[in-house]
């Protein structure tokens, strides 16, 4: 039976990637890095200090220290901040409670620190979102691809993989929650193809909120569950 859907952040909940691979941009050319708005798409899902540490890696040949990584997201996050608030993704927030008037467990599994939005889920999201019920960044030691946050998610949820599915916009992330062994909707909501998303092990590739939520509800009636919500949109 279906009992939790483990959300990703940027790109599910907030239409938020455009001003994240802006912000990429701008900030490491500051720093004399190298990286586009593609390449920031690619990278969704990976801790932001991991990102830069990486990045680092290939064009310096060296290991950033913690503090430099910190900094230098720092600088990110204030980028970030600058280009004002990102929207909620449409059919999110109805997907949300159409969860939780069934009874099926919500939690976010991001790899953002991203304070200006995690420090909102709440209040955008009332009745919905829940602290207790988010992996972020300062969770856990090993990000996406990792299938750590999933991992930690499914704990925090009190389910088990096959109790869960996943819904992830972002390769890295796919790959994350099929490590953990959890059914994945992929929603395809950047520029990247859908096969990016296929090859790392997505169940399904859709292309809006809508999609997903009509998936879930034909996954609880393949489990014998009946109808676990009535889809109206």
């Amino acid at each position: 039976m279906l009992k939790a859907v483990l959300f990703d952040m940027d790109g599910v909940i907030y239409d938020s990637m455009p001003h994240h691979a802006e912000a990429w941009v701008t900030s490491m050319k500051h720093y004399g890095l190298n990286m586009t708005q593609a390449d920031a798409y690619r990278c969704e899902g990976m801790r932001g200090v991991e990102t830069i540490a990486q990045l680092a890696r290939q064009q310096w040949q060296r290991e950033l220290s913690d503090d430099e990584a910190q900094e230098m997201y720092a600088h990110k996050s204030a980028c970030f901040a600058a280009l004002g608030p990102a929207h909620k993704m449409p059919g999110v927030e109805h997907l949300m409670q159409t969860l939780k008037q069934a009874g099926i467990t919500i939690c976010v599994v991001t790899g953002s620190g991203q304070h200006t939005l995690l420090d909102h889920l709440e209040e955008e999201f009332p009745g919905l979102l829940h602290k207790h019920l988010m992996v972020t960044a300062f969770d856990v030691n090993h990000g996406k691809p990792a299938p750590d946050p999933y991992l930690m998610g499914l704990k925090k949820a009190g389910v088990s993989a096959h109790e869960a599915v996943v819904i992830e916009n972002a390769p890295l992330g796919v790959r994350a929650a099929k490590a953990a062994g959890i059914y994945t909707i992929a929603v395809n909501t950047g520029p990247l193809p859908d096969s990016d998303l296929s090859r790392e092990g997505a169940d399904v590739v859709v292309k809006t909120m809508a999609e997903a939520e009509t998936l879930l509800a034909a996954r609880g009636r393949e489990q014998g569950t009946g109808d676990i919500f009535h889809v109206e949109h």
